[in-house]
């Protein structure tokens, strides 16, 4: 596991296995603004690194707005299509709301994207997944 950058909310690393996967480690609340920079910047460095596995840890990501969200239906996770993830881990925030909102995402995502997409509570097994172990 490497440290590919560092944000004061959030830690994106780069995990090798059978393949590439890029982790996002949220750690707390974060801005609309500053989320979408930082959003994208993990897709570039994913299109860098060329992986195939996408893994959220949103256990402690801050209060996501709904708006926040349906960007990143709509804005990200497609570019996810074209950097070739096959594989997408989701680790549930413990937060009520915010698992709530962020599975409604996925289970609409789930019906329109080509690759997998699976929710975890461990963490290992969310990263074994999602690097093809």
């Amino acid at each position: 596991m490497q440290l590919l950058d560092s944000y004061p909310f959030v830690n994106l690393f780069l995990h090798e296995g059978a393949s590439r996967a890029i982790e996002a480690q949220w750690q707390g609340f974060v801005s609309s603004a500053l989320l979408r920079e930082v959003t994208l910047d993990a897709v570039k460095l994913a299109r860098q690194h060329r992986i195939s596995g996408w893994i959220a840890d949103d256990r402690l990501l801050g209060p996501v707005r709904p708006v926040d969200l349906d960007w990143i239906a709509k804005e990200v996770l497609p570019q996810l299509v074209g950097v070739g993830v096959k594989r997408f881990a989701r680790i549930e925030a413990t937060d009520p709301l915010n698992k709530m909102l962020i599975g409604k995402v996925q289970e609409t995502a789930e019906q329109k994207l080509p690759f997998e997409l699976r929710t975890f509570t461990d963490l290992v097994l969310a990263r074994a997944w999602a690097c093809g172990n």
